[in-house]
């Protein structure tokens, strides 16, 4: 059985929703934000404190993007994964690791210094020039999904996973009404999956049954 610590639209929700792509069996381990403050007992689990953690037999691993391409490999064979034979197959690991890298990573100082700290160390021009570090980065999917439905390979993969949860925090930071017409509708596609409202469900009912609030 696969355990997967996370919190509430934390990255931890990438692979949560690959989880309910693929449809595996799993133990969801809800924690409160964030966890190295709020449940110090998480610390002799996972000594970084970090969100997400993922438990697959002996297999352990913090990183986000890495869990969705381990879960679509190891697991498979699933189109959510693209192959080694497959023309796509770097712009896949590509897109897959810049939802993370790349558009997340802004966002992060954006969510620590709008609503995380405390309002003497809040930093409003931190939060404008990483906002602006974000939207800047994002006009590649706007030229992407103007003509594709998708990310990559002309399916729905988990680079639309990581991408997407990217989107995701986006939305919760305030941000989606400067997407562009075309990453307005892909995320709106996005949003339709099944497996992403699978993965709502779980987190929301998952948190509900321990008392902790809905981020953001």
């Amino acid at each position: 059985m696969i355990t997967l610590y996370h919190c509430a639209r934390a990255r931890s929700f990438r692979p949560l929703w690959t989880l309910e792509e693929l449809g595996l069996p799993y133990e969801l381990k809800m924690l409160p934000f964030p966890p190295r403050v709020f449940a110090k007992e998480y610390l002799g689990i996972n000594p970084l404190g970090t969100i997400p953690l993922m438990l697959d037999g002996e297999t352990r691993m913090t990183e986000s993007a890495a869990i969705a391409q381990y879960l679509v490999t190891k697991h498979g064979p699933t189109p959510l994964a693209v192959g080694i034979d497959e023309p796509d197959y770097g712009p896949f690991l590509n897109w897959l690791h810049f939802g993370e890298a790349t558009l997340t990573f802004p966002q992060a100082l954006v969510l620590r210094y709008s609503k995380l700290e405390p309002e003497e160390r809040r930093h409003p021009q931190v939060v404008e020039d990483y906002s602006k570090f974000f939207l800047g980065r994002l006009r590649m999917i706007e030229s992407i999904t103007t003509t594709n439905d998708y990310i990559c390979a002309g399916r729905f993969t988990a680079a639309d996973i990581s991408v997407g949860y990217a989107l995701l925090l986006a939305s919760r930071l305030g941000l989606a009404s400067q997407f562009g017409p075309s990453v307005t509708a892909y995320w709106a596609r996005l949003q339709q999956r099944e497996g992403y409202l699978r993965a709502i469900e779980s987190e929301n009912r998952a948190g509900d049954a321990l008392g902790l609030a809905r981020r953001f």
